[in-house]
């Protein structure tokens, strides 16, 4: 029997229970304080992110063992895999309540409140992930899911954008979410979040206009995640007061922001071939940014394997491949998180990685529109007449 390799046909099987440790992170900071006297531990969210996962990621090293064919139907229907995501989600709204308790009162300093809605807005960015793989479900249920992980992070327009508009569009010059040769985290920033949500706007507008419904109704997804939202932020405000609201809006900017630095992560610089009458070729593995790196798999449910994600948006987590096509990463996604925001540092190291994707011919790559010219002349390249 199959089973008795390792008794599941995934040796990850038991790790990925671990992921739950970032909407955790989010209860811990009080104990930490109180056993440590320490109070940088109101910071524990960045710190796990942007420092512990790195080294982890470099001391533990690569996975790169795919599913076999063979299990790929046992995989996709163990619901064991479908609890590491549900329970995300009672988990991220406690540390949230309790969160929200501290922020109301006196006992912490400005600053600590501070870390606290840092803490918290990673673990929402976080949370968008788990929304980002329950969203692309056909189950009512899970979908129903994504929105609730997303109301914490007032992104609901994701769930249409990222299904409808990202999938459709990626790694092409018409996708907000896909980052171009030469542009800085901070010009993509931007242009992601406004493009993203113009477009999930007309997405669901259209969507409703073909099924008769009108914008203003119980059938508008854009409208239920939002819903969520305002009932989630007005129950804590109604129980705690306003004075907790600049640390709510805080967090859920930390968190939407963080969403979208992985976006300019997982796409920067790559573009799609061109089908012989003009159109994009259907999305393949080379069009998306992988990394094998364990740990950050592990927290982020197989999103660096982004390749297949998006090559085969039906998979679950738990049976995504590595690729030998798909354009690997220096590092993991929170080492790359990193240095994304140093511009220069990100140019001097994926630059290069880019045109090696394409063997040498940068002409290939989506180029930042503004900066093409003196990109293509800084590879003995010229613009097309």
């Amino acid at each position: 029997m199959a089973g008795k390799r390792s008794g599941s046909p995934d040796p990850k099987r038991h790790l990925w229970v671990l992921g739950l440790i970032a909407p955790m992170s989010a209860l811990l900071p009080s104990q930490l304080v109180l056993y440590t006297k320490l109070e940088v531990f109101w910071w524990i969210g960045p710190i796990i992110v942007l420092i512990v996962i790195p080294v982890l990621d470099w001391v533990v090293g690569e996975d790169g063992t795919n599913p076999r064919d063979e299990d790929y139907e046992l995989l996709s229907k163990d619901r064991y895999y479908r609890w590491c995501t549900y329970m995300f989600l009672p988990v991220q709204l406690s540390g949230l309540i309790i969160a929200a308790y501290m922020w109301s009162g006196d006992a912490l300093s400005v600053v600590d409140k501070l870390g606290l809605a840092a803490t918290l807005g990673f673990v929402s960015g976080i949370g968008i992930n788990a929304a980002h793989e329950l969203g692309h479900r056909v189950e009512h249920l899970e979908r129903w899911l994504s929105k609730i992980a997303l109301a914490q992070s007032a992104y609901g327009h994701f769930f249409v954008e990222h299904n409808k508009g990202h999938h459709a569009r990626v790694a092409t010059p018409e996708d907000p979410a896909s980052a171009r040769m030469g542009e800085s985290l901070w010009e993509f920033l931007p242009r992601s979040v406004i493009g993203g949500f113009r477009s999930a706007i007309h997405i669901e507008r259209e969507r409703l206009k073909r099924k008769g419904h009108r914008w203003f109704s119980v059938h508008n997804h854009i409208l239920q995640a939002w819903a969520m939202t305002a009932v989630l932020f007005g129950a804590l405000l109604a129980i705690y007061g306003l004075r907790i609201l600049p640390y709510l809006v805080l967090q859920a900017v930390i968190g939407a922001a963080l969403l979208e630095t992985v976006n300019y992560v997982e796409h920067y610089g790559l573009l799609r071939r061109r089908r012989p009458n003009g159109g994009w070729a259907r999305c393949s593995p080379r069009d998306s940014w992988n990394s094998d790196r364990l740990v950050t798999n592990i927290f982020l449910f197989h999103l660096q394997r982004h390749s297949d994600h998006h090559a085969n948006p039906g998979r679950r987590y738990q049976t995504l491949r590595t690729s030998e096509e798909a354009p690997q990463l220096p590092a993991g996604y929170a080492t790359m998180i990193v240095l994304a925001l140093f511009p220069p540092l990100w140019r001097i190291i994926m630059d290069p990685r880019l045109l090696e994707h394409y063997a040498g011919d940068v002409s290939q790559a989506n180029i930042q529109p503004r900066k093409r010219e003196r990109i293509l002349a800084a590879y003995e390249y010229r613009a097309a007449a």
